[in-house]
């Protein structure tokens, strides 16, 4: 089983957040997903980056890959591999 972080996106028509979320590749963007492990509030100022460290590290250290824009936005916080 392939296993990715991404976003899935919440909320309503024009006022979107995201869920940072870890999803089987296979399932479709707002599908089912195996754990939530933060949030991403792009409308907010500044935008709201909140995630749990501890359990992104690990899903990391068990092979799951973050797309790029997940990439980028742990690159903001520091999360280091």
């Amino acid at each position: 089983m392939s296993v990715k972080i991404r976003l899935t996106r919440m909320g309503s028509k024009k006022q979107p957040f995201y869920r940072i979320v870890v999803a089987d590749i296979r399932s479709p963007r707002d599908g089912k997903f195996i754990e939530k492990i933060g949030i991403y509030d792009p409308k907010s100022d500044p935008s709201r980056i909140e995630v749990d460290r501890d359990k992104a590290l690990d899903w990391i250290k068990k092979g799951a890959k973050p797309t790029n824009t997940v990439q980028k936005l742990f690159n903001k916080i520091e999360l280091k591999k």
